[in-house]
């Protein structure tokens, strides 16, 4: 018979597994924590949008309160690196020993469609491969743009929508990128990646390690987005590390028999769902926390609204004629609900974070304002800016301001 949660429990379940559970400690966070939260949720996603700070900074932010973001740039990019980049949920910061689960992964990603592409891609140009792979030996990391030069290579863009109107060498070098042979050593300021070979990117025990096989690559992801998760469905499970539905649906089967995931019912949530066997309820959540549009709490949009009832969209990939609470708004975390979304811009000219738009949720508890105000001061700081400005757009505008103004 399957445990019975409410929602509330199921909550804090999934605010526990994510970190976001309890109040951050006071103080800067040590490079030893920062480690432990990227441990904890085994990818960041990575994106290149710089209206406020780039997204893979505010996970950690997030959950630890403010931290030196060159412990993160440490992780990735000094031997031995404890996070590398790779196609996981879209382009993230993972953990090495994820690397060869998601190259097995990869093969059938959307149906194997990326991955016919771009075997496609390194067939039709052989020479250019191995002329990209030799000045990579000899001459290490380079961007694109960087290798183009190098080689003298100059063609016609591409004019076909896939690929971002790539130059051919930027479409071998993601190619070389997706099935391995070469990796991301760092990101330049332009956030470009930086290409080196694989084996001077990943450790040595990873690099050594017997490469898994299809069942065995989706039971681990599958088993380690579960955990992330706290609980979820299939399809929360499936799209943390974007392996196949199919596939993750037999792996849920298999871990279920094992007694490694738990089936459960939630009241209110009408789903089947799965708890990880190490999962705990905490008493209490009453954690505070503004959350990257990329954060991995509210990846999954249905999972997001089911646990939280909080309807959730990017607004820089929606015309701005149909954004209803702006372009880049980030959930607020309060407690264990999601209390408001906050619509923000480093405005770094003027040293300020500026709230360009502020709504409540309905329900919101009576403190938001006043907690929302000391969340964005905090953040302020940790940005480097003086001051934080509130813009009269929202339903929660006018009591922000005050309580910023009062903080």
């Amino acid at each position: 018979m399957s445990a019975a949660l409410s929602l509330s429990q199921a909550r804090r379940i999934a605010l526990d597994a994510q970190g976001l559970a309890r109040r951050r400690p006071t103080g800067p966070a040590t490079a030893r924590a920062v480690g432990r939260t990227a441990q904890r949720l085994q990818l960041i996603q990575i994106d290149s949008v710089n209206v406020l700070t780039r997204s893979q900074y505010l996970p950690v932010f997030s959950r630890l309160g403010s931290y030196d973001i060159e412990d993160l740039h440490r992780l990735a990019h000094r031997r031995p690196r404890r996070l590398v980049e790779y196609w996981a949920h879209e382009a993230s910061l993972i953990l090495p020993e994820l690397y060869p689960l998601f190259l097995e992964r990869s093969k059938r990603w959307k149906g194997g469609r990326e991955e016919a592409y771009f075997r496609r891609i390194l067939y039709a140009h052989p020479d250019l491969a191995r002329s990209v792979l030799a000045e990579l030996e000899g001459h290490g990391p380079q961007s694109a743009s960087q290798m183009k030069v190098r080689l003298e290579h100059d063609e016609p863009r591409n004019t076909t929508n896939w690929g971002w109107n790539w130059s051919v060498v930027k479409q071998v070098m993601e190619a070389l990128f997706w099935t391995g042979q070469i990796s991301s050593a760092a990101r330049n300021p332009q956030f470009e990646r930086l290409y080196d070979l694989t084996e001077r990117v990943l450790p040595p025990a990873v690099l050594q390690a017997p490469a898994p096989g299809q069942e065995e690559a989706v039971l681990e992801l599958t088993l380690r987005a579960a955990r992330a998760h706290g609980i979820g469905t299939v399809r929360c499970f499936a799209d943390y590390f974007r392996v196949p539905l199919t596939e993750t649906a037999a792996a849920v089967r298999e871990l279920a028999g094992r007694g490694l995931l738990e089936p459960v019912t939630v009241r209110g949530w009408d789903a089947t769902l799965y708890r990880h066997h190490e999962a705990v309820v905490p008493r209490r959540a009453d954690g505070r926390a503004l959350l990257s549009p990329f954060d991995s709490l509210v990846f999954e949009r249905q999972r997001t609204e089911r646990l939280f009832g909080f309807h959730y969209r990017i607004g820089i990939y929606t015309p701005a004629a149909l954004r209803t609470h702006g372009y880049y708004v980030l959930p607020f975390l309060l407690g264990e609900t999601l209390a408001a979304r906050v619509d923000l811009k480093a405005d770094r000219a003027a040293g300020a974070l500026l709230v360009r738009a502020a709504f409540a949720e309905p329900g919101a508890p009576a403190g938001t304002a006043v907690e929302l105000a000391a969340e964005l001061r905090e953040m302020a700081a940790w940005m480097g800016l003086a001051d934080v400005r509130v813009e009269p757009a929202g339903d929660l505008a006018a009591a922000l301001g005050a309580a910023v103004a009062a903080a």
